[in-house]
């Protein structure tokens, strides 16, 4: 469906996708821009290899130094490997503020993966409150800075 629609998370792990940014007050389109790192589909659906990672690394490195994002959710390990240049999976990574170039990012699951996952809903959450709390720090600090200049 991705494929066809030329918009990622479409279907099931969209709708999940959607009703998480919505729990947090965001909608897509509005407060959230969406990038995968691969920019077509492995065959058959399969993990990407890494040559394939490498080749679209630069495109979604550049979508991020265009957009300028104040904050960033990286969902599933693909995401956040790429992004952080680690190995390490996505237990070891989530529940904790990191940077991707001066910007913090946070790691969550997939939400194809919660689909087949469900009790790690519940730390997927603890991760989108994580955002929300950093974004709200992050505004609080905009409004700050803003109130000095003046």
């Amino acid at each position: 469906d991705e494929d066809r629609l030329g918009e990622p998370f479409v279907g099931q792990a969209g709708r999940l996708l959607d009703a998480m940014l919505a729990a947090i007050g965001l909608r897509r389109g509005e407060d959230v821009y969406i990038a995968n790192v691969l920019k077509s589909r492995p065959p058959g659906n399969r993990d990407p290899q890494p040559e394939e990672v490498a080749a679209c690394l630069p495109y979604l490195e550049r979508q991020i130094e265009l957009l300028r994002p104040r904050l960033i959710l990286a969902l599933g390990r693909f995401a956040a490997q790429s992004l952080l240049g680690s190995g390490d999976s996505i237990a070891r990574l989530r529940g904790q503020l990191h940077h991707y170039r001066s910007v913090p990012l946070i790691v969550t699951y997939h939400p194809a993966y919660l689909l087949r996952n469900l009790p790690d809903k519940a730390k997927a959450w603890d991760d989108l409150c994580m955002a929300k709390a950093t974004m709200q720090r992050l505004k609080a600090c905009d409004t700050s800075k803003k109130g000095n200049e003046q």
